[in-house]
């Protein structure tokens, strides 16, 4: 058993206790952003005189052939140590020596592993923002494609008025860009450097923080000593941006799975994001989009579990914090996998233009046109309302939208319709008439799209 504070201890650590206190089994993620960290750090020692040259280029040296060797599969992360910091030191130091016993001056475990999982997640923070404007460049492509592909549009999963489908699909760009802008907040509020607060008073050596942060791409150093080895707000800010993620792409998968039923027949999805039955030989089941609205639920729960986990620690650390890297590393992964998969099926789903256009028509979603359409000719709205609404009981018992009535039977109901009502009230011309900013009209999308498009380009998470 490798551990980085025997020196107090007379006696050796219970064998469960030490598995229940260790966290190789998953801070070897760590790896990389800890070699990272920790070359930083002793170059810092050396230009402040603390080291020498050599050790510190002794130690660069031994801890990239740590990383090498560990991904050639030559040295492997193993039980033994307590956690990868104990790991590497101990490897360094059986490299060279008394160089790799001076890595760790004017430093604690505190302000180690607060570094290295600021480090971690702001990698993902970039990367997820990668995702996410793969996804919003998916949903783009699929607008433009869809500006004249007519659907109902719906309120209580009712068919209430005409869109697009570039409409639809619209509303979930707006809501992945809120998305992408949030990892662009979270990276400014955490792009600062912990490392130097040591355990939670700083110390005493003469330590350039502002370099040290410089060093590894941080805006600066963190204030305060103690908030810096016990904050965790970035995690939980990006757990509750991973959160909200997963609750757009649930909703969406919603969509698509209702969308997919034999009920709607709006899209088919391919078949490789779907999988069939065992027994019933005629299903195509989709799993992927239930599997994501699925997972939600747990990223929602690693969010509390970190939430809870939190809310009454005393300031500075406490080994409750390390209870945060488990459920962080668990909604990185499964929010990552949901958006890569999530944007392969939207890329490959088959739109069922035809069966949405006649969804739309024999869903009377036309007949607050048609109520307009009396309120044009001097109708007052409440009647116009009621004699729409009778209208529509007529066309349901006939089986028949409102289009297909004849002249005189739309007279029975009032003698201001005419010729015209038909123009009035078709998909096109409903949707084409609606030329307000955020509406379906195919001029206000192009708009949106234009907009999309120069958001698209000139968006950068790291200025």
């Amino acid at each position: 058993m490798a551990q980085l504070w025997g020196g107090r201890f007379t006696g050796s650590i219970n064998e469960l206790a030490w598995g229940f206190n260790a966290s190789i089994s998953f801070d070897k993620r760590f790896l990389e952003v800890d070699v990272r960290g920790s070359k930083a750090h002793a170059t810092m020692l050396a230009k402040q005189g603390i080291i020498t040259d050599k050790e510190r280029d002794d130690i660069v040296r031994g801890l990239d052939e740590i990383l090498e060797e560990v991904k050639e599969g030559k040295l492997e992360i193993t039980d033994k140590y307590e956690d990868i910091h104990s790991f590497l030191e101990a490897n360094l130091i059986e490299k060279v020596g008394d160089a790799g016993k001076k890595v760790h001056t004017g430093r604690s475990r505190n302000d180690q592993v607060a570094l290295d999982m600021r480090l971690y997640a702001r990698d993902e923070v970039v990367e997820m923002a990668g995702l996410l404007e793969k996804l919003l460049r998916t949903l783009e492509k699929l607008m433009e494609e869809h500006l004249y592909t007519y659907m109902p549009g719906f309120t209580h999963l009712q068919k209430a008025q005409p869109v697009t489908l570039a409409h639809h699909l619209g509303a979930y760009f707006e809501m992945f860009k809120r998305d992408l802008l949030r990892m662009k907040d979270i990276y400014n509020r955490m792009n600062y450097c912990p490392l130097g607060a040591g355990a939670l008073a700083g110390t005493t050596y003469p330590l350039d923080r502002e370099y040290t942060a410089g060093l590894l791409g941080f805006f600066g150093p963190t204030l305060n000593s103690m908030d810096s080895v016990s904050d965790r707000d970035y995690l939980i800010e990006f757990m509750s941006a991973m959160s909200t993620i997963m609750m757009h792409l649930s909703r969406f998968s919603e969509e698509i799975i209702i969308w997919n039923s034999n009920e709607y027949r709006f899209v088919t999805i391919d078949d490789a994001y779907s999988t069939g039955s065992s027994i019933m030989p005629q299903k195509k089941n989709p799993d992927i989009a239930e599997l994501v609205r699925g997972k939600t639920g747990r990223v929602y729960g690693n969010l509390i579990s970190l939430l809870t986990t939190m809310k009454g620690i005393p300031l500075a650390y406490n080994k409750d914090m390390q209870e945060d890297k488990e459920v962080f590393f668990d909604s990185v992964d499964n929010v990552s996998n949901c958006i890569i998969l999530f944007t392969d099926m939207l890329a490959t789903v088959k739109f069922n233009k035809e069966n949405m256009e006649k969804s739309a028509a024999l869903g009377y979603t036309n007949a607050t046109d048609a109520a307009d359409y009396l309120v044009n000719k001097g109708m007052p709205f409440r009647d116009a309302h009621s004699v729409i609404g009778r209208l529509v009981l007529y066309c349901i018992d006939k089986n028949s939208s409102i289009d297909d009535l004849t002249l005189s039977e739309l007279k029975e109901f009032s003698p201001l319709f005419e010729e015209d009502i038909y123009e009035a009230i078709s998909l096109k011309t409903c949707v084409e008439k609606r030329l307000t900013q955020g509406a379906p009209s195919p001029t206000s999308m192009q708009n949106a799209l234009n907009s999309n498009k120069q958001f698209l380009n000139n968006f950068k998470i790291k200025e």
